[in-house]
């Protein structure tokens, strides 16, 4: 009897081994970006929100394709054409221990928009938005006129505890001490520049990750990080650079995903000061600003090869762009074409606009947060160089750039004059770029809040505002793209071209490409 109850149960423990999950032991990313900080609302940058993605959830998520999913609120409804009632998910809680209530999700709201020395704020999803506590399990979220897009908006922001994380200052995330999450992992250890560790979170209310630890290591530089993958130090990289992917595809012991992303590498220009600080007559005398003139925006564009950026110095892994959003998201316009490349169109615009004799400028960018961020600003300072509009280049670490182009000169106003910089629609239309790109700067409304170049147009902003006030799919999907053919028209920013990204990783390591370029270590598989 005792044999047969000895092999029973050896039996009995050999299936439930065979029906749990393979947990793998640890698993370590080299990042191609690095995130500012880990205060999930401090910037809202694709960086952090990666990684915040990991610690924390939202009410609402988004799947691979950024199609909505129940998050910490399992449904969602509008009550009336004002108010959109979320019931809470129970029995979750945060790695302290404590449980999640509707006083999560109030306070959240109220610290998300208003973090002290956010380089991009996320108010431009929580402004004029109302949360209101129901009960301890049911919100409701009101707003002045009807506004379809609260779901979207609400799932771009990461929900704290009301127990330490809504009072906590960004220095407290960064220590730690207050970066307690409902999210799939832990945060451990946080060393910039080096590493942020992470501990799998056996309590977790979803699916679990395979892997009970995980380090995500920035490695900037893409042969390093390449190397990297190749000598075994990290399982996985993103970021694949360009110039290396043909070369990883023909290796049997590494595995390739690859994807269109949501995000557009653009131009922005000074449009707000008539003396703009890093523009000049080519003998170095001042000048009135002349990026404030369309036609010298337009000639901008017409000098730019988006077809050259992306044959050479994208090695052809880049989407040449002539809106906000690539062909397949909502509010995308079918009128638009790329822009294109007429240096004879581009001189004869600056002629008419006065500036026959051209002028000279200063293009900065950042040289560590997109694909080949530096070699884009040096190529379009070479094409505008031909035209005659002098323009050096000068590129510089991501935590330098975004702290200067969003508030680094004179009364915290935007530092540069002509930045290249990149969008991501975190929530995946076009009311994204063009509520924080294009509408004019308003930080008590929530508009505006990545506008560096600070465009402004009264008739865009209304049918901005219009759009979101639109609850008929059809109509919004017209709007919205009236809108971005206004702001393309007024040349508001210069678009270059949709990033395609690219993840690598060795044999038997899978990760599904995602529109949002995030990397989540919860998504990836160990065959």
């Amino acid at each position: 009897m005792t044999l047969r109850r000895t092999a029973a149960s050896a039996l009995a423990l050999l299936a439930v081994m065979a029906a749990a999950p393979a947990w793998a032991e640890k698993l370590t990313i080299g990042l191609a970006s690095e995130a500012t900080a880990v205060d999930p609302h401090f910037h809202n940058l694709t960086p952090n929100n990666m990684i915040s993605a990991h610690v924390y959830d939202a009410l609402i998520g988004q799947d691979d394709k950024q199609r909505l999913i129940p998050g910490l609120a399992t449904e969602w409804k509008p009550i009336d054409d004002t108010t959109w009632e979320f019931k809470l998910r129970e029995g979750v809680k945060f790695h302290d221990g404590s449980d999640f209530t509707a006083d999560d999700v109030v306070c959240t709201w109220e610290r998300a928009p208003n973090v002290p020395n956010s380089p991009s704020s996320f108010g431009t999803y929580t402004k004029g938005k109302i949360v209101e506590k129901v009960d301890d399990f049911t919100i409701h979220v009101k707003t002045d006129k009807p506004y379809p897009l609260v779901p979207n908006d609400i799932s771009t922001i990461y929900i704290v505890s009301n127990e330490g994380g809504c009072e906590g200052t960004t220095e407290q995330y960064n220590d730690l001490s207050v970066a307690k999450g409902t999210g799939p992992f832990m945060i451990t250890a946080y060393e910039p520049g080096s590493v942020i560790s992470l501990e799998r979170n056996d309590d977790y209310w979803g699916d679990k990750p395979q892997w009970s630890e995980v380090d995500l290591k920035p490695i900037k530089s893409a042969p390093s990080r390449v190397a990297a993958l190749l000598a075994g130090d990290v399982d996985m990289i993103d970021g694949v650079p360009t110039t290396d992917i043909e070369t990883l595809k023909k290796r049997d012991d590494l595995t390739l995903s690859q994807g269109s992303s949501n995000r557009v590498i653009y131009l922005h220009m000074d449009q707000f000061r008539e003396d703009s600080p890093h523009v000049s007559a080519k003998d170095g005398s001042k000048i009135k600003n002349p990026l404030m003139d369309q036609r010298v925006r337009l000639a901008i564009s017409k000098a730019i090869s988006r077809d050259a950026i992306v044959e050479r110095v994208m090695e052809g892994v880049a989407i040449p762009a002539g809106q906000l959003l690539p062909d397949g998201f909502f509010g995308v316009s079918e009128n638009l074409e790329v822009m294109e490349y007429d240096p004879k169109g581009a001189k004869a615009l600056l002629e008419e606009a006065g500036y026959g004799d051209g002028f000279k400028m200063t293009i900065h960018g950042p040289n560590d947060r997109y694909i080949n961020d530096a070699k884009i600003a040096e190529a379009i300072g070479q094409m505008l160089t031909r035209i005659g509009i002098e323009t050096a280049v000068e590129t510089m670490p991501r935590s330098v750039y975004f702290k200067r182009a969003s508030r680094g000169g004179e009364g915290d106003q935007p530092e540069f004059s002509f930045i290249l910089v990149g969008w991501g629609a975190g929530s995946g239309e076009a009311s994204s770029p063009l509520k924080s790109l294009i509408h004019t700067y308003d930080k008590d409304r929530g508009f505006g809040a990545s506008n560096r170049g600070r465009h402004s147009d009264p008739e865009i902003d209304k049918m901005i505002e219009d759009a979101l006030a639109t609850v008929d799919d059809d109509k919004r999907q017209d709007m919205l793209a009236k809108a971005t053919e206004m702001a393309m028209e007024n040349v508001g920013i210069i678009p270059l071209h949709y990033q395609v990204n690219t993840w690598a990783a060795k044999k038997g390591i899978t990760y599904p490409a995602r529109t949002d370029e995030h990397t989540r270590a919860a998504k990836v598989v160990k065959e």
